[in-house]
């Protein structure tokens, strides 16, 4: 043990996790840890040197050529940072996530990158999502929680994002794009997503955003016996 608590929270692309993580290391004074960015700025780094984000070689070669980088900024948000240029608006585009989830079924980098993630476990507090957070990144973490939902209720949820931002896209096209995700995600041959066997899952399919973010500040509360605004 090194004297800092982790949670894991693993799920499906869209199930909202990255929101939920925030809030949740916001009310507990824990750091928040996005993984999916460090693979959606690699993903971003393929698509702009017209790699092919399946070929192994040519995405290692181009990995060891990047810096990347997590910084945090005055908020305590998390920005990712590519060779020197802070891409965190860029990497979150329709197209960059479907490079991430190509480059993320790839054995060699996400070997790669385990190193960098667990890091920030050791030295920090954290509440740190993804894919394979409980299983592989953080087996060890003192609290796991796989939160997912229905294909149509996170194809809807991403629509009003994009929508939000300006993105110009249908509900067919999300809804497609996700359950692509799904497939990638689940049949990869490394770390695929999967419940870890001691997590607590949460279907927040039916529920608010506010009804799920109470829910899960109970079992933070219930199984670290912490108090919101309580840093350990």
């Amino acid at each position: 043990m090194n004297g800092f608590n982790a949670i894991a929270i693993d799920g499906p692309s869209g199930a909202g996790k990255s929101s939920m993580a925030k809030r949740l290391a916001g009310a507990f004074s824990f750091l928040y840890v996005d993984t999916g960015a460090i693979y959606r700025t690699l993903g971003l780094a393929c698509c702009r040197a017209g790699i092919d984000r399946r070929d192994v070689s040519a995405v290692m070669a181009l990995l060891e050529t990047l810096d990347i980088s997590i910084r945090y900024n005055e908020q305590g948000v998390q920005c990712m940072i590519l060779n020197g240029e802070d891409v965190s608006r860029e990497i979150r585009l329709p197209e960059i996530s479907l490079c991430a989830s190509d480059v993320s079924a790839l054995p060699e980098v996400r070997r790669f990158l385990l190193e960098m993630q667990r890091k920030f476990a050791r030295e920090n507090n954290v509440v740190m999502d993804g894919r394979d957070i409980g299983t592989v990144v953080l087996p060890d973490a003192e609290l796991k929680i796989f939160l997912t939902a229905s294909p149509e209720a996170r194809a809807a949820r991403r629509l009003a994002e994009l929508r939000e931002k300006g993105s110009n896209v249908d509900y067919e096209e999300v809804l497609r794009d996700i359950s692509y995700r799904d497939e990638q995600d689940i049949n990869r041959a490394a770390a695929p997503l999967r419940k870890a066997a001691d997590a607590v899952e949460l279907d927040s399919s039916e529920l608010s955003e506010e009804e799920t973010f109470a829910l899960l500040c109970e079992i933070v509360i219930t199984r670290l016996a912490l108090s919101p605004e309580e840093s350990v």
